[in-house]
């Protein structure tokens, strides 16, 4: 960056306050856009398990947190099923 490039980044206003001793604020930025998780990737995700399961990918000790967990994104699937059936006859 050459130096007119930093003083035309800092105007008069920044400066003012900088030589008073008043905090300056930092440009806004836009957040980051958080990790995209979709109910299809949800689906795609039972998916996998049960394909996995099926080929024996699990040992048996660990069928029981598979099951658990598959059991637990079968039903937040069937919920998230259910409430966009309501939601088109309710709005």
């Amino acid at each position: 960056m050459s130096e007119n490039e930093v003083n035309e980044a800092v105007d008069s206003a920044d400066a003012a306050a900088a030589l008073s001793g008043e905090p300056v604020e930092a440009p806004q930025q836009q957040a980051p856009a958080g990790p995209d998780l979709t109910v299809q990737d949800l689906q795609a995700l039972r998916s996998i398990i049960d394909v996995a399961s099926q080929r024996g990918a699990f040992k048996p000790n660990e069928m029981v947190t598979v099951g658990q967990t598959y059991n637990k994104l079968e039903a937040f699937l069937e919920a998230v099923s259910q409430n966009q059936q309501e939601q088109p006859q309710g709005a």
